[in-house]
Parts: C-alpha cells; structure tokens; sequence
C-alpha cells in the first residue's frame, strides 16, 4: 500500500518553527506498515528570499536596458552628440558585460575557473567602457562613426 505524509497535516497547533531551517518533502513508498513514511530532507538557505529578490531586479534591469538601447539607437541616428555617445558607451558596455556575465554563468565551472573568468570580465568590460569614452572624447565619437560607416 502506498503512503503518503502531507505537510500541512505536519504543521498544525504551532509545530512550524521546528521545520524553520528544513523542507521536508514527502515521498511515496511501498510499506506494509502504515505508520512509516520515508522524506527527504532537503536544506535550503536561510537568504533564500533576498537572492530571490536580488535576481528578479536583476532581470528588470536588463530588461530596462534593453528597451533604453532601442530608444538610444534612434536618438543617435537623429540627435548625434556627446550626451548620446556617452549613453551609448555605457549601455553598450553594461549589455556586454550581462550578456557575457551568463555565458560565465552557464559554461565556466569550478571555482578557480570562475573566479579567473569573472575578473577577466570586469577587466574586459572597464576596458571596453574606457576604450569608448576615449574614442568619444579623442576621436568622432560612436554616433558620427557609425553614419560614416553607412555612408560608405
């Protein structure tokens, strides 16, 4: 016969703080006996909620800066300037730097190894950032480089 526990049937009459810091998951099994029920633990951690939080501002500011890079592209198409070009370094440059941040994320493994490619990565993208500001202050700048590149 097949047994299952419910949690909730568990966490009656105030017993909830002794699963404060343990979930515990109840599992089917074959027993003859009906009073023996198998769980797995499983811990989770106690900044559970804040990662969350911290992810999910994350998205949206991603998500924000994307929309904010489809408004600059025409901006500096119509309003090229200093202001534009420097938006335009900083949001490319913040864009990169996410989209290779998960790229890290999904494809480098062990701690060395992600330790080395984050720190090649902030240096990758303060270069990129450095590098855009000096062609803005030093050269044309982004907007004015791209139209000579159309106008080829």
């Amino acid at each position: 016969m097949v047994t299952v526990l419910r949690l909730s049937s568990l966490c009656r009459a105030n017993r909830a703080s002794a699963f404060k810091s343990l979930l515990i998951r109840p599992v089917p099994c074959l027993s003859q006996d009906l009073h023996t029920v198998q769980t797995s633990q499983i811990h989770t951690s106690q900044n559970h909620h804040a990662a969350s939080k911290a992810a999910s501002l994350h998205w949206t500011s991603e998500r924000a800066l994307s929309v904010a890079l489809l408004g600059l592209l025409p901006a500096a198409y119509l309003y090229p300037g200093a202001a534009v070009d420097y938006s335009l370094a900083a949001a490319l440059t913040l864009h990169g730097h996410w989209g290779l941040g998960q790229v890290v994320t999904d494809y480098v493994h062990g701690d060395a190894k992600i330790k080395l490619a984050n720190t090649s990565l902030f240096a990758l993208s303060a270069l990129t950032f450095a590098g855009l500001c000096y062609f803005n202050y030093h050269d044309v700048g982004i907007c004015k480089a791209v139209a000579m590149l159309w106008s080829l």
